[in-house]
């Protein structure tokens, strides 16, 4: 396992540089000027300057080579310095001090590093988005256990309606529906997501948790969708095995036949779901952050398209390329894990 999961890390190194080529060729060739919201009272010479200063005037290759320095180069030597300087887990080794000033990627729209923006909005995204997959995974694999075990009963037929609802309505209908029904007529939550909330007591709790509550449910429905259906799918294949029948016949208990040895064959093919689902409900947040103004990697996304900012977008659309080839090996380890007759090395 050691030996496989080495070798595609190794492997994702030259399949995440021609992900960042297409991503930085397609970001070349699209319309728009960063100097374009920059006031008409500026002359000419001026905004030509700030062209230049922005690395605008050098060639396409050149802009590519320095943003591959200054991503795999330079942010790891920030990173680890922070890491050995600051961490509260890694604070105990030797300070290091690797970074010497050089020139990062800069945001063209705030002229500040675009990692740094990046790490102050994650939380944001990783409390929404996180706790949305948790719960969406929590709710969706007991549906799916229960729903194949009495399929076509009545919870088989109503679980069957709830999922065809969370396929069928995208998270720009979904989000303003809560937010009509929730917030307008009932006045229960909040329809505004507050960033700058601090929880320090049990009230300041509750606050937090009533304005997380909308995003959550918007994400987690998608989720829980998904996952039930292959659930379900996946116990149905297994409960008419032979090995099933084989333990039932030895006198085991329906719920360890059920919950052991069907539920283990069965979570296989769910792992590639949860696991290549995790950049998907990335993609997702980046409506709903802007439908309940969550201050996240999402709406910032959205921003820099806007104000054709393309270090950021570069930098936030590579940040998902990776997620994906990580979670790519993650579920290719746990297929392992699960199955014993898989060995890759």
């Amino acid at each position: 396992m050691l030996t496989f999961t080495l070798r595609r890390l190794i492997l994702s190194i030259p399949t995440l540089l021609f992900i960042s080529f297409i991503i930085f060729g397609l970001l070349q060739l699209a319309p728009g000027d960063p100097m374009a919201q920059v006031p008409l009272t500026v002359p000419p010479e001026v905004k030509q300057k700030m062209r230049e200063a922005l690395g605008l005037g050098a060639p396409w290759y050149v802009q590519y080579y320095k943003w591959l320095i200054q991503f795999f180069w330079i942010e790891p030597k920030i990173f680890i310095d922070y890491l050995t300087n600051t961490s509260f887990l890694l604070g105990w080794l030797p300070d290091t001090s690797f970074y010497n000033g050089e020139l990062r990627v800069i945001s063209w729209q705030t002229r500040s590093p675009v990692m740094d923006i990046v790490i102050q909005r994650m939380p944001q995204t990783l409390w929404v988005v996180g706790l949305s997959y948790l719960v969406g995974i929590v709710i969706a694999i007991p549906i799916g256990i229960y729903s194949a075990y009495r399929h076509y009963s009545v919870f088989d037929q109503a679980g069957t309606f709830v999922t065809m609802v969370g396929f069928s309505i995208p998270p720009f209908f979904t989000g303003p529906l809560l937010i009509v029904i929730f917030s307008v007529y009932l006045g229960w939550l909040p329809s505004i997501y507050d960033t700058t909330h601090v929880v320090t007591d049990w009230e300041s709790f509750k606050v937090q948790f009533y304005q997380m509550i909308m995003p959550v449910m918007v994400l987690a429905l998608q989720t829980t969708a998904q996952i039930s259906r292959y659930m379900r799918g996946a116990m149905l294949d297994n409960l008419n095995q032979d090995y099933v029948r084989t333990a039932r016949a030895k006198g085991l208990r329906e719920g360890v036949v059920v919950m052991v040895h069907v539920l283990r064959n069965s979570m296989i093919p769910v792992v590639t779901v949860i696991a290549l689902g995790m950049p998907a409900i990335f993609g997702g947040a980046i409506i709903t952050e802007n439908v309940f103004k969550v201050n996240g990697i999402g709406q910032l996304l959205l921003t820099a398209l806007f104000a054709n900012d393309l270090p950021m977008v570069m930098t936030l659309t590579f940040i998902f390329a990776i997620l994906i080839v990580l979670f790519n090996l993650i579920a290719d380890i746990l297929y392992g894990l699960l199955d014993p007759r898989i060995r890759y090395d």
